[in-house]
């Protein structure tokens, strides 16, 4: 089977690997030409654990190309993934422009019949103005070429991708098409044989799938953030709280563990664009409305812990910080909270110095030389008065605790993931403060 894959980003690249890993003829395209060179090369525009070396596999078998031209990559493909950026726009809402874009040029050059999918996040209703935008050039073409219109929405966990997509809770695919219902589960057949399973929806179903499962994750986050801001204040500790909601079947253990925040490309962005769709439907997502408030203010906590502690003035002091990725097993720093405490601390007269196993190139993009960078942990410690730990890299978990204590100018530890137990840090004779949680 062959198939085209319109975009090499973070979604389009994993996407295209893993079908390709299970024998299909994947071409990713990319208008990028020096991103395409790259990739041909084993030069990856993110980091994925175990992505680079699927890619490189299979690449050298030529079961995955790269390209720059979409239409030489569709011809002959059965299935055209669109994979392409999403980003909110100024009121919250998707933009659309590089969906609709590639949707256009799929009907200016289609040859034969195709089954053509949303993977990217899109609102309802777009597969209707996909549809819309193909069979526009197809009529100015005076071509009828009969093609397919589904919704395949992505569920991949940043750091976990690849065992997402190759083993998925679920494959959801929305179509109105018996023909391109067949197809699809022709595609993903490899996927179903340990008994993964693919539900089939009408597309609007499947459209709102994506968005309602960020929605409900992002929501038990800022719950359980605002759980802890609570606990905190009334002498509760929100780690025996957790386990004690997180053992009922009913809630679950996952994403009920307090932080600073949510942050990426995706709970974010999908978030407002779910809010933004309900409002221009006349609808007010009460709930979502207060998840994006509760997360905008949890990212300023472990600043204001800070301030705090040194009683209101920062100016002249010097922050070590341990973690720039939004979450673990990444170098995405988008939306990352710690892009918010970081500038917090130098709007009061602070300077930082950071280290992250992987995002430092990125942060050093994003941020450029406002702050200092460290290419190893216990570096960034020197001649800093206190450590902030915004990311819970595995690394951290077990540090060396009497070299902190004999590196940092003061033995202050503020933990924004919750690693480490209060009591223990107070032995060690640490200021330590964490998230729902009275330490001093």
């Amino acid at each position: 089977m062959k198939i085209a894959v319109i975009g090499t980003g973070y979604v389009g690249l994993v996407t295209g690997t893993c079908f390709a890993e299970v024998g299909v003829d994947v071409t990713c395209v990319d208008i990028d030409s020096k991103k395409i060179e790259n990739l041909k090369k084993g030069v990856l525009p993110i980091y994925e654990p175990g992505l680079e070396e699927m890619v490189h596999r299979n690449f050298q078998k030529q079961r995955l190309h790269f390209s720059t031209s979409l239409q030489e990559s569709i011809q002959g493909a059965e299935v055209v993934f669109i994979a392409v950026g999403t980003p909110p726009d100024e009121d919250g809402s998707a933009d659309l422009k590089y969906v609709l874009a590639v949707a256009s040029d799929i009907g200016k050059h289609m040859q034969k019949p195709l089954v053509v999918v949303t993977k990217s996040t899109v609102p309802v209703t777009t597969a209707e103005k996909v549809r819309n935008a193909v069979q526009k050039e197809l009529d100015a073409r005076g071509q009828k070429i009969d093609f397919y219109v589904a919704s395949n929405p992505e569920f991949l966990k940043e750091g976990a991708a690849i065992e997402d997509f190759m083993k998925p809770d679920r494959i959801v695919v929305g179509t109105d098409r018996a023909e391109a219902e067949e197809i699809m589960k022709k595609l993903y057949k490899p996927f179903l044989l340990n008994g993964h399973p693919i539900i089939f929806m009408d597309i609007p179903s499947a459209e709102m799938t994506k968005y309602a499962a960020n929605a409900m994750l992002a929501t038990k986050i800022s719950f359980m953030n605002d759980i802890a801001n609570l606990c905190e204040i009334m002498g509760a500790d929100v780690n025996m709280v957790r386990k004690g909601i997180g053992s009922d079947g009913r809630i679950g253990p996952k994403f009920i563990y307090p932080g600073v925040g949510y942050g990426g490309s995706c709970f974010p962005k999908d978030v407002k664009a779910l809010v933004k769709t309900a409002k221009e439907n006349k609808y007010n997502m009460r709930i979502l409305n207060a998840v994006e408030e509760v997360n905008e203010a949890q990212k300023e906590v472990l600043f204001n812990k800070v301030l705090n502690h040194f009683k209101g003035d920062l100016k002249g002091k010097k922050f070590a910080l341990w973690g720039l990725s939004f979450k673990p097993k990444t170098d995405d720093m988008r939306e990352a909270p710690s892009l918010v405490i970081i500038e917090k601390l130098l709007k009061a007269g602070a300077s930082v110095v950071a280290y992250d196993p992987v995002a430092m190139h990125e942060a050093e993009r994003m941020l450029g030389k406002t702050i200092s960078y460290s290419t190893e942990m216990y570096d960034c410690l020197k001649g800093s008065d206190a450590l902030l730990i915004v990311t819970e890299w595995p690394e951290f978990r077990s540090p060396d605790f009497e070299l902190i204590s004999k590196t940092l100018n003061n033995k202050v530890l503020f933990d924004g993931r919750n690693i480490f137990d209060a009591g223990d840090m107070k032995k060690l004779g640490f200021d330590y403060y964490c998230i729902g949680v009275k330490t001093n």
